[in-house]
């Protein structure tokens, strides 16, 4: 099975750079998305052979997350059941026969980490609820999850410590997330591979530079080790300052 997730950084904006072109070649069996930025009725994607599923921000233009499935699922639910939380559209969750698989997109701290006391909370309670659904069988759970967890996952991390996406409060949450039994796919196949990055700011040439962050990430629950098969970058994909990431799973 092939499972793809990438930030679009608005679906209506990379339609018009190629994103249909790369979803029919990827042929993926379970596509998602993150930061759609639009509300129902906005677009009408033609995904023969595919379930939608969409989840839309209460705020216009703004956040949200899709799943398209050419498996349906045994149940969908949108949110994490926490009103404070289920007012973006950042959550979304496939019940299969023997896995859940989620989609996130996990709230930036932004600028002077104005948000970051809400991301902590955030983070406490998306872990709660993922270790609740693994009560009753595996968890596959991807998307933008906007932290870089190690030094390796950034090219300056230096002058980044104390910046969103890479403060030590952040990093501690995503260590938490491992030692809950999760598994980081990508580094589970390339603990010390440098240099791989799944976003670049728009600014100052990052993307051509590579002075990218890792921030796109794949992660199981222990119990589904077995059946990891390979977790890949796909760094030459535009259309977005992300790039999608893979997860093949057997």
């Amino acid at each position: 099975m092939k499972f793809i997730s990438w930030n679009v950084n608005g679906i209506r904006a990379c339609v018009q750079k190629g994103f249909l072109d790369f979803f029919k070649e990827a042929d993926a069996d379970i596509f998602c998305i993150q930061e759609s930025k639009m509300q129902a009725g906005q677009l009408e994607l033609e995904l023969e052979g595919y379930h939608q599923y969409w989840n839309y921000a209460v705020k216009k233009g703004y956040s949200g997350t899709a799943i398209f499935t050419k498996q349906e699922p045994i149940s969908v639910q949108y949110g994490i059941g926490i009103s404070e939380h289920d007012q973006e559209g950042r959550v979304i969750t496939l019940e299969f026969e023997d896995f859940y698989f989620v989609t996130v997109y996990t709230p930036n701290s932004q600028d002077g980490l104005a948000r970051l006391p809400y991301r902590m909370q955030w983070e406490t309670d998306f872990l709660a609820y993922l270790k609740k659904l693994e009560e009753k069988k595996g968890v596959i759970f991807c998307g933008d999850l906007n932290v870089a967890h190690k030094e390796i996952d950034l090219k300056n991390p230096k002058t980044n410590r104390k910046n969103a996406g890479f403060t030590d409060e952040e990093r501690g949450k995503f260590s938490e997330l491992l030692e809950a039994g999760f598994i980081d796919t990508f580094r589970h196949f390339y603990p010390d591979v440098e240099g791989i990055y799944s976003w670049w700011s728009y600014r100052f040439s990052a993307r051509a530079k590579n002075a990218g962050w890792r921030i796109d990430y794949f992660c199981v629950s222990e119990c589904l080790k077995d059946r990891l098969v390979d977790a890949k970058i796909l760094t030459d994909v535009m259309g977005s300052d992300h790039c999608p990431v893979e997860l093949d799973f057997k």
